[in-house]
This record gives C-alpha cells, sequence and structure tokens, in this order.
C-alpha cells in the first residue's frame, strides 16, 4: 500500500510519496518531477501530462490547460470569461449553465467539464505513482488554494472521484506548506511557551497566497490566509503584450491577432523573465519565422521589466499587508519569511517581503516541491498504512459563512463562522419548529472571488408538533469538515411525551421524595421532572407525571455545489473507457511500431553488406525486398489506422518469410563453435583414458571394460566429427546446412554424458578391520596398542572436523 500527496498546480503537478526513508517526490516517465497541467487529444489519443504540452503549438485547439479556474465555476462567471481572453482552445456553456470544454476524440466531437479534464490529469500522476511504486495507489491527498471556495472544492473532490482516487483530505496549500516546514523542526517551542510564527509566502503560476502561522512543538496552527489572484503568468503577460506592441511597429505584424503566434511569444517571454531574475543586465528575445515568416528581435533590461510590472508587485504589497493587519502580528513577533512558488524568485517580490515583514526570505524548503510534501505528509498522518509520529494542524476558515431561515416570525439570518474560523469545526442552532425548514448557508456578500456566495441549500424534513400541538426542539448541525466544505450533516428532533406511572406510597418526606426524583433525573437524562411531586395518600399508590424525551433523526435534502451521484458514475464509467481505449491504442501503435521497424530491419540484413545477405538467393532477395516495400507503403497509407491484429498477422507472415534465412544464418554462424565443443569433449575423454593407462591413483577404481566403453564412444564421436566437417566443405551458404547445429550439440552431449557417467563414478569405501576382544578388556599387544593410538587419532580428527553444536542446541540435547 502507497501514500501520496498531490500538488494540483495550475501550470505543474508534483506527487510525493511517504516512505519508510522519508517523502520523496517521484518522476513521470520522462524522468521529470514536474508534470505540466496539460490533457491533449489528437485523433485516437488521448495524451497526458509532458507530450500534451510539447504538441500545445501544433493542436492548440485540443491542448487543454489553465483549467484550473474553470473548476466549479459557471460559463457567465466573469473571472471565467477573463479567462477566455488567455486560451487557444474552444469553451462553451452548457445547459446548466456550467463549463464545456469542445475538443475533437475518436474523430468526433466531444464536450467535457473540468472535472472530467482534472480527473484525466490525476490518471495520470496515479498511473505515473503507480510504475515508479510498483505498488497499489489507495489513499491520498490532495492540495488545494486556500482561497477556494465550497463549490471549487467539491468540485476538486468530484474529480478525483472520477478517476478512481480515494482522498483522504484536500488541504489548504499554505497548511501543506507549514506541515512540510514544521514537521522536521527539532527546536519548534514547547505548548507552555510562546508560538514560532512564521510567514509564508508562496507566489505560483495563477496566484499569490499569503499565510501566517504559529508553531508549537507536534501541532501548528494556522491564524491568517490572504490572496490575490496574481501569479507568474501575469507577468508573462505583461511582457508578452509590451513586445506585441513593439513588434506592431517595428516589424508591422500584430501577435495577438493569431492565437498561435501569440502563444509562441508567451513562451519566449517566460523563458525571458527567468532569465531576468538571475541577471539585472539587458538580455535579448529571439524568434525565428515568428509570423509572415519573419524574424523577430528585441531585448529587455531588468529595470524596464519591473516598471511595466509595477501594478503587479502593488497588488503583491497589498496582499502581504493585509496579512500582516489580519493576523495581528507585530513584526518582533514574527520569526521567519518563508518563500516557495516559481515566481517567489522574482527579486521584486523578496525586497517586498523584506519591506513589509522586516525580515530578508528564507528559501528553506523546496520552493517547487514543498506543497506535495506535505501533502504526504498528511496523507502518512492520516492513512492507517504508515506508521509516522502525530503532527496535528489546526487550519482555519477563509471567509465568513452566514445562515439563514424563515419562521413564522419571519426571516432570521446569523454569522456561523468568522474569518479565520478554526477548522474543522460544528455548531448547533437550536430552533423550535412544527413543520419542516429549509437551512440557507452561504457567504458573507463580498467576502469571497466568486461571484454566487450560495454555498447551499438543506432541506429539514420530518418536523412535527408535539401531542398538544406545539413546536420541538430542533438542533440542527453546521460543519466544516476536514476538506473545508461547509454542510449540514445531520439535524435532530427531541421528542417529548409525558405519561403516567403507578407508584406505591413510601413513608418518606415529601422533601425527601423530590431528592430520590432528582437522583433518577440525573441517571436518566432522557427523562425529565415536569411540575412538583404529589403529597403521598391514604390510597395504596399514587401516580407521578414523568416527561421523555426521543431523539428522532431528521432527513436532509441538499441542495448545492457537485454531481449528483448519477452523473459522478456515469463520468466514471466514460474515464475507465477513456482509460481502456488507451491501452488499446498504445497496444496497437507498439503493433504497427514493430512492423515498421521489422521492415527497416530485414531490409537492412538482407542487403549487401547485410548479416544476412550472403544467406539468400538474389532472386529470393529481390522479392523479399518488393513485399518490404509494398508493407511500407501500405503503412503510410491505409494501413496508418488499421487495429492490432492486423500489425501482427503481417509481421508473423513477414517473419515466416524470412525465417529460413535467419536460420541458415543462425546454422552457419554457430557450426564453428559447435564443432570446437565436440573436439575439446573428444580429447578429454581421450585424456582420461591415457592417465588411466598411466596407472593414476584417481582413476585406479575403474575397470577395464569401462576405459573401454569410453574410448570407443570417443573414437565414434572421432568419426562423426571428421564426416561432418568434410560435408560442409565448399557448401552455398544459400542452401540448407547438410550437417545441422543441433546434431553436432547432441553429439557433444552424448558423449559428455558418456564419459562422465564413469569418470566421475565415486571410489568405493575401504572396508573397517575387525576389532579384537582383548583390545577392549586392556589386555591389548603392543601392536594392538599402536592401533588403539591410530584409531584415537582418527576418532579425534573426525571430531575435529564434525560441526560443534551450539549453545541452543546443547540446551536442546539436555
Amino acid at each position: 500500500m502507497s501514500v501520496i500527496g498531490i500538488d494540483f498546480g495550475n501550470e505543474s503537478c508534483y506527487v510525493a510519496v511517504a516512505k519508510a526513508g522519508g517523502i520523496e517526490t517521484i518522476a513521470n516517465d520522462y524522468s521529470l518531477r514536474a508534470t505540466p497541467s496539460f490533457v491533449a487529444f489528437a485523433g485516437r489519443n488521448r495524451v497526458l501530462g509532458v507530450a500534451a504540452k510539447n504538441q500545445q503549438v501544433t493542436n492548440m485547439n485540443n491542448t487543454i490547460g489553465n483549467f484550473k479556474r474553470f473548476l466549479g465555476r459557471k460559463f457567465e462567471d466573469p473571472h471565467v470569461q477573463e479567462e477566455l481572453h488567455m486560451i487557444p482552445y474552444h469553451v462553451e456553456a452548457l445547459p446548466d449553465g456550467g463549463i464545456g470544454v469542445r475538443v475533437n476524440y475518436l474523430d468526433e466531437e466531444h464536450v467535457f467539464t473540468p472535472e472530467q479534464i482534472t480527473a484525466m490529469l490525476f490518471t495520470k500522476l496515479k498511473e505515473d505513482a503507480f510504475k515508479e511504486l510498483k505498488a497499489q495507489i489507495n489513499d491520498c491527498v490532495i492540495s488545494v488554494p486556500s482561497y477556494f471556495t465550497n463549490a471549487e472544492r467539491q468540485a476538486l473532490l468530484d474529480a478525483a472521484n472520477i478517476s478512481g482516487l480515494n482522498v483522504l483530505r484536500l488541504i489548504n496549500e499554505t497548511t501543506a506548506t507549514a506541515l512540510s516546514y514544521g514537521f522536521y523542526k527539532q527546536d519548534l517551542p514547547a505548548p507552555e511557551e510562546k508560538p514560532r510564527n512564521v510567514i509564508f509566502v508562496d507566489c505560483g503560476h495563477a496566484s499569490l497566497q499569503v499565510s501566517a502561522c504559529a508553531f508549537h512543538k507536534g501541532k501548528l496552527k494556522m491564524l491568517a490566509s490572504c490572496s490575490d489572484s496574481v501569479g507568474g503568468r501575469d507577468f508573462d503577460l505583461v511582457l508578452a503584450t509590451h513586445f506585441s506592441k513593439e513588434f506592431q511597429i517595428k516589424y508591422k505584424i500584430d501577435a495577438s491577432s493569431k492565437k498561435r503566434s501569440f502563444l509562441r511569444l508567451m513562451t519566449e517571454v517566460e523563458k525571458l523573465k527567468k532569465n531576468m531574475s538571475a541577471n539585472s543586465t539587458k538580455l535579448p528575445l529571439n524568434i525565428e519565422c515568428f509570423m509572415n515568416e519573419i524574424d523577430v528581435h528585441s531585448s529587455m533590461q531588468r529595470s524596464e521589466f519591473e516598471e511595466l510590472s509595477s501594478s503587479l508587485f502593488k497588488r503583491i504589497e497589498t496582499t502581504m499587508r493585509k496579512l500582516l493587519t489580519d493576523s495581528k502580528l507585530t513584526l518582533d513577533e514574527i520569526h521567519s519569511v518563508e518563500i516557495v512558488g516559481g515566481s517567489s524568485r522574482i527579486p521584486s517580490i523578496k525586497q517586498l517581503i523584506e519591506q513589509i515583514f522586516g525580515k530578508s526570505a528564507s528559501t528553506t524548503l523546496n520552493q517547487d516541491e514543498a506543497v506535495s510534501r506535505g501533502a504526504a505528509l498528511q496523507c502518512a498522518i492520516l492513512s492507517p498504512a504508515v506508521r509516522v509520529r502525530e503532527f496535528s494542524c489546526a487550519d482555519v476558515q477563509a471567509y465568513p459563512v452566514l445562515i439563514s431561515w424563515t419562521d413564522s416570525d419571519g426571516p432570521h439570518e446569523m454569522k456561523a463562522f468568522e474569518q479565520y474560523h478554526a477548522a474543522p469545526f460544528s455548531r448547533l442552532l437550536n430552533v423550535h419548529r412544527k413543520d419542516s425548514m429549509t437551512v440557507n448557508v452561504h457567504y458573507e456578500a463580498g467576502s469571497v472571488p466568486y461571484p454566487d456566495p450560495f454555498i447551499g441549500t438543506f432541506q429539514v424534513n420530518g418536523i412535527r408538533p408535539d401531542a398538544n400541538g406545539e413546536a420541538q426542539e430542533v438542533k440542527v448541525k453546521l460543519r466544516i469538515d476536514h476538506n473545508g466544505i461547509i454542510l449540514i450533516p445531520n439535524a435532530t428532533m427531541y421528542e417529548r411525551s409525558e405519561s403516567e406511572e403507578p407508584r406505591s406510597p413510601s413513608p418518606t418526606t415529601n422533601g425527601d421524595q423530590k431528592s430520590g426524583d432528582a437522583a433518577q433525573n440525573q441517571a436518566s437524562p432522557q427523562v425529565e421532572e415536569c411540575g412538583k411531586a404529589e403529597e403521598p395518600m391514604d390510597t395504596q399508590e399514587d401516580k407521578k407525571k414523568k416527561v421523555t424525551t426521543k431523539q428522532v433523526k431528521l432527513t436532509i435534502d441538499p441542495k448545492t455545489h457537485g454531481f449528483e451521484k448519477a452523473d459522478l458514475l456515469k463520468f466514471f464509467e466514460e474515464e475507465m473507457k477513456m482509460i481502456a481505449n488507451d491501452r488499446q491504442e498504445k497496444e496497437r501503435i507498439d503493433a504497427r511500431n514493430a512492423l515498421e521497424e521489422q521492415v527497416y530491419e530485414v531490409r537492412e540484413k538482407i542487403q549487401e553488406g547485410g548479416t544476412l545477405h550472403a544467406y539468400i538467393e538474389p532472386q529470393d532477395a529481390s522479392a523479399i525486398c518488393r513485399e518490404l516495400e509494398e508493407i511500407e507503403n501500405w503503412l503510410y497509407e491505409e494501413g496508418e489506422t488499421c487495429e492490432k491484429s492486423v500489425y501482427k498477422e503481417r509481421l508473423e507472415k513477414m517473419r515466416a518469410n524470412i525465417a529460413p534465412v535467419h536460420s541458415r544464418w543462425e546454422e552457419y554462424s554457430n557450426h564453428e563453435q559447435a564443432f570446437t565443443e565436440l573436439g575439446h569433449a573428444i580429447q578429454q575423454t581421450l585424456k582420461a583414458v591415457e592417465q588411466y593407462r598411466a596407472k593414476e591413483p584417481k582413476f585406479d577404481h575403474l575397470t577395464e571394460t569401462e576405459i573401454i566403453n569410453i574410448t570407443e564412444a570417443a573414437q565414434k564421436a572421432q568419426n562423426w566429427y571428421e564426416g561432418a566437417r568434410s560435408k560442409l566443405v565448399g557448401i552455398n551458404k544459400t542452401q540448407d546446412p547438410p550437417v545441422k547445429l543441433a546434431d553436432i550439440r547432441h553429439e557433444t552431449q552424448t558423449l559428455t554424458t558418456c564419459t562422465n557417467s564413469v569418470l566421475n563414478r565415486p571410489k568405493p569405501k575401504p572396508p573397517t578391520p575387525p576389532v579384537d576382544p582383548n583390545q577392549q578388556h586392556g589386555q591389548s599387544s603392543s601392536g594392538s596398542a599402536e592401533q588403539e593410538v591410530q584409531q584415537n587419532s582418527s576418532n579425534a580428527q573426525q571430531e575435529n572436523n564434525s560441526p560443534k553444536p551450539t549453545t541452543e542446541d546443547s540446551m536442546d540435547v539436555e
């Protein structure tokens, strides 16, 4: 079992895994740690990750990127409309107002939701993790921006469900970064001491997140988090717009008029921006055949770039100062400022950090992998599959949450959670109702970067009046769960009923009776006293009124963001079909490539100078060459999109045609080696016979008959050897050899087996001499005494050579 953490970024993704040696970021099939957040469709292929990013320019309309900002949003959303100006592919409105991405897949038009596109990317990440770890991926934690709303978080969970991932938690990127920082710190203050306050600045490709966190030993607590939708791509857009205007004046070409040209320009200015972060000198920008076969050239210096981007730096400064205000930290209380994210490498951002927080930017963390490592740590803490020391993470709710409902007194509204309220957390809403009620949950107006503050409408059903027709107490639970999603998980009605039960009179006083009733109420909280206890009667029994409280679970009909279960199941099945199609398509392409490779290989071998040229007749070679040419032409024409079975059938036919030639090459090429082995076996046998004749001691146990047998076997093999060699003299190699390689090896094996069965026979053991009875009674002669000394010496040697028992063995014997 493996647990992974996924940093799902707007530009690229990272996957980290918790292992026995710590947290490790795994590489994809291109040996890169970063997997681009791109999904492409090319004919019958679905291309994911690096391969999709590589064809962004050539297959622009069917290559999908920057789709993270579409999750959970509607087509008419102002943020979506603004985003549409920056993407080259086609986006349209769905019947429910959602977003659809139209692409050409399997030679048909398909429309996918952003959640489906995200699920495709998750499928790729899961596949890369499986290949790297050679283990099933069961649990994962996925990072989300801290500014994500309920709708966006639910959309990400839906995407994970479509891909078959089991998400233990959605963790805020700011919290994951803080966990990655604090988990390995051994010098954190004790719980009773003042916390260590650390500021984290995460400036990525599409957003800025600044957070404040308080650390104690074994735990962290998020204090505040501020964000803005400014990132590296906004700096790229500033540069691209500047150069586009310059080229329009200088070269009379408008880069913004063609999406492909502007996309190339964005790619080049991104490289220039990264170079300017490391160099303050003027740097060139050169693009060959940019538009209308025109090469363009320009240059820029860092100071000019900072001037062009002044408005973006102002937004970054505003966000940092807001965090300082929201966190209520003084500059002296801030221990350090840690930076992560690719765009945090821009020197001006580091200068702003030092100017605002009074601390130099620290690069303790891996700026690209910190979020994925923190997510993997959180997954290891939550998963039972991995043992890891506990480290608690107290997160916060980024936006204030309100709830509203209507009763007989009119509409009601109250604030359920303040901004930066602890999460996860639950609150109970106590109301008295006679009938079902509708609870509306929404964000405070103007507090979220989302056009609609709606969170959900929850219909609480099953409420009814009591026996007297009065309203009953209802408690509705409102919860921020561990994913940061706000919901109403359950509601309970407390149904009270009165009953009378007989009770025998007792000699106790009135005060004592009340004390006994109070003790009974303490033992059973659901039983409450109603009114005063009655005085004892002269009769044999009295009656006491009891109030019984019964908890009734109410049903809740939620209407909130996210797909219905039926839609999720449909999308999951579609994803499984696409995965199966990807596998079949890969097998088909592999079969086609194998056939194409065989064509080139066979042609090279049978041509003059090739390894098979000497073993095939010229007319046969010409026929095979014509067949190869026909297959090659077929591959690039009507055979381009055939099924795997067609390619395999052609490949097998081609191999069958070339098999006799290849067999002859194998026979003739290995004949010499086989004959050498047979000759060596004959020589070894004859040498052993000579040693026997020379009275070698190691062969003195052999009989004359055995020696005669192996001598005859060696002579027979020698005669066969000479006859076989003579048959091969002057033979034409385009013909099948009269002596097969298998025959030579058979002769070698026969002779070796016969010789070894004789020469490797062990010597018989000498008989044990009889024991003299006189030696047993101590009446041995001098000769017998000498034999006894030899025997004792032999026994002692055997004892020294035999393994001595260990202490454990001796204990077993005892």
